[in-house]
């Protein structure tokens, strides 16, 4: 069933205006001078991709970013290219096509060379991050006085003015793509992108439309919430969703959820979260909800019932520069800080604020950000394939409802009625679906659902 949660928030939170304009779409980038492919691994290929640093200066500085390809193994019937986004910011495209392929079925495998990369701002894209040391110790996730946000905003400005040699913008990483298909000799890209990665597919979509052959976007990222409220409100709901379904689990599982002995999951989450550190916890539950790994949650919350404390976390593992260059989240002072963590628990009456909280903290005292949220315009031939998990705690249901209603009749979300983050790892029905529709372009009815089994 729908959480009351998220149709409240749906309906409290209408579709909104456009922040920036779209830019017109760019050139064609020049192709590279050929990728120079080695073997890397079984049936893997790999090769370095090389552009401009500021694509606005392609005659300047350059960017090397490591690319990676598994061929398709019917070569008979082979589709085309199927270029996999990355999540993050920024996880390795190339470790997930060299050594994490499994996450693409046999299908795919044989009908599509598959191809990724490293954005950059990511470990094996170059720049690589910055060293953020000399800017001190990292502040604490959470904020609990004006002192701390000063000395919050102090320290962001040390850290963006050190990686400001580190390009990182999802614009250029869009670009970036466009070059991956010009050298790869494509006139259309099949894309499949996940968490983060959905949102390199909707903006690459929106300016290259002609050169989508077809998109899936799993667990969908909605970059048209237009404030620091909404963003937080809209994850706050989403966590809080997830959490409400592992606490339901735990009502109905009797003694195989070890927390009913102690007066269940709800009673044990609020002892716990006033006598430890309240994001640490967190962060622990998130990995979990991602993983739909209830049983296991069950017995980290235990541990920490007994006496172990969480795990001490100081950020997510994104990368900062590029998430803060996406997304625009004013906080003008301490006082607004509090208003808005006391707003968003008065949504999320168990869970108080989701770990995106962070995002606040990380991205304070930023200047004006080069990608702000906008409402997608996206015109592709091929409507966009949307997947998304009911319960998911990272990029809830409603973001993926809200990015379907601004595609129109561009896109169409089929939903997963169970849990977790990656729908299409966890369904084989989610998986059948996006195959079918990469294949033959088999686009499902809309209000499509997938069942828990």
């Amino acid at each position: 069933m729908k959480s009351l949660l998220t149709v409240l928030l749906a309906a409290a939170l209408p579709l909104p205006a456009p922040i920036a304009p779209i830019a017109p779409t760019p050139p064609t980038p020049p192709a590279a001078d050929g990728l120079d492919w080695h073997s890397c691994g079984d049936n893997v290929e790999c090769a370095t991709l090389t552009v401009p640093a500021d694509w606005n200066d392609p005659g300047g500085a350059t960017v090397d970013l490591p690319v990676a390809r598994r061929p398709a193994t019917d070569r008979t019937h082979r589709v085309g290219t199927l270029v996999f986004g990355p999540g993050g910011p920024w996880d390795s495209g190339v470790a997930r096509v060299t050594t994490g392929s499994g996450r693409f079925s046999d299908t795919l495998r044989s009908r599509f060379d598959i191809v990724s990369f490293d954005p950059r701002g990511s470990r094996g894209g170059r720049p690589i991050p910055c060293d953020t040391s000399p800017a001190g110790p990292k502040p604490e996730p959470v904020l609990t006085s004006q002192a701390e946000f000063d000395a919050t905003v102090a320290y962001n400005r040390k850290v963006r003015d050190i990686c400001a040699r580190s390009p990182a913008d999802m614009l250029s990483n869009v670009r970036d793509v466009d070059a991956l298909r010009a050298a790869l000799g494509e006139k259309q890209i099949s894309f499949h992108g996940t968490s983060y990665g959905t949102l390199l597919g909707e903006q690459y979509a929106e300016r290259y439309p002609g050169r989508v052959r077809a998109m899936v976007l799993e667990s969908v990222d909605d970059h048209s919430v237009p404030t620091t409220a909404a963003f937080l409100a809209t994850q706050a709901a989403a966590f809080e969703d997830a959490f409400q379904d592992f606490a339901h689990w735990c009502d109905i599982s009797g003694t195989t959820c070890t927390l009913n002995a102690r007066g269940g999951a709800r009673t044990v989450w609020h002892r716990l979260i006033t006598t430890y550190n309240h994001f640490d916890l967190d962060a622990t539950a998130l990995v979990r909800l991602k993983d739909a790994d209830y049983a296991t949650l069950d017995k980290d919350l235990a541990a920490v019932d007994d006496g172990t404390p969480p795990r001490h976390v100081t950020d997510l593992g994104v990368v900062v520069p590029a998430f803060c260059d996406d997304w625009s989240l004013p906080v003008r002072d301490y006082a607004e800080y509090a208003s808005l963590l006391r707003r968003t628990a008065a949504i999320a009456k168990d869970t108080g604020y989701p770990p995106q909280v962070f995002a606040l903290t990380m991205c304070l005292g930023r200047p004006q950000v080069t990608n702000p949220q906008h409402v997608l315009r996206v015109h592709t031939r091929t409507p966009i394939l949307l997947l998304n998990s009911r319960h998911d705690p990272a990029t809830g249901l409603n973001w993926a409802r809200s990015v379907e209603r601004q595609l129109g009749r561009h896109g169409v979300l089929v939903t997963y009625d169970g849990a977790g983050h990656g729908a299409y790892t966890i369904s084989e029905c989610m998986k059948r679906t996006a195959d079918d529709y990469l294949v033959s372009l088999e686009v499902p009815a809309r209000g499509t659902t997938c069942p828990t089994a």
